[in-house]
C-alpha cells in the first residue's frame, strides 16, 4: 500500500511543484528542474514516513475492546 501511496502522492506533488514554480518565475525551465528535483526528494521522505508509520503500529499495543 504504502508504494501506490507513494506513487499518487509523487504525482500530485510533481504537478504542484511545477505549477507554483512556473506561475511565480515564468520560466518553464525553471519549473521542470524544480519540478523534478524537490518532489523526488519528497517522495523518497514520504515513502519512508508511510513505512515508518506501518512499523509504528504493528508494535503499538492495541486497547482490549470493551464488552
Amino acid at each position: 500500500m504504502a508504494k501506490i501511496k507513494t506513487l499518487t502522492f509523487a504525482i500530485i506533488h510533481f504537478g504542484v511543484a511545477f505549477s507554483v514554480t512556473f506561475l511565480l518565475t515564468g520560466s518553464w525551465v525553471l519549473g521542470g528542474l524544480i519540478a523534478m528535483i524537490e518532489p523526488a526528494i519528497n517522495t523518497l521522505a514520504y515513502f519512508f514516513h508511510e513505512k515508518a508509520w506501518e512499523a509504528f503500529h504493528k508494535r503499538r499495543p492495541r486497547a482490549p475492546l470493551s464488552p
